[in-house]
Order: structure tokens, then sequence, then C-alpha cells
């Protein structure tokens, strides 16, 4: 996107906002917000990221249970 186009899009968001309910200005708002914070995948470590990849990878191969079967297995430990 060229720089011409980008200003160009800019005023077209502007009349946007100028016109949006309140829940959309907070909508846009929190987006833009976020956006300066970064993404968080480049915040968490290494592990982290690998631990996410084979996860991941792991549901692509099926390897995967249901919530239901865990939640049965695991209910004696939550129930208390």
């Amino acid at each position: 996107m060229t720089d011409v186009e980008v200003k160009e899009l800019k005023k077209e968001v502007k009349k946007y906002i100028d016109h949006a309910d309140a829940r959309m200005v907070k909508a846009v708002y929190a987006m833009l917000e976020a956006d300066q914070h970064g993404d968080w995948w480049d915040e968490i470590s290494d592990g982290e990221r690998a631990a996410i990849e084979t996860g991941l990878k792991q549901m692509e191969q099926g390897k995967t249970k249901p919530h239901e079967k865990v939640m049965q297995k695991h209910s004696k430990w939550l129930s208390k």
C-alpha cells in the first residue's frame, strides 16, 4: 500500500469514527491500543513457543482428547 493510499484510508477511517457509536469507538480504540504493545508471541520464551507449536502439531495429528473425557477422568480432584 502506498503512502497516498494509506493517507486516503486514514481519511475514510476518520469519517467512520466521527459517526460511530460508543461501542464501536471503544472496539477500535482497543484494537489500536493492543497493536501498540506488540504481538504476545514475540514476548514469550522460546520454550513456551515450542510447547505451543508441539500442541498444535499434536492437534493436527488428532492426538487430542475430548474435554468431557478429561473432566470425567479428573473429576475426583476437581470436585473438592
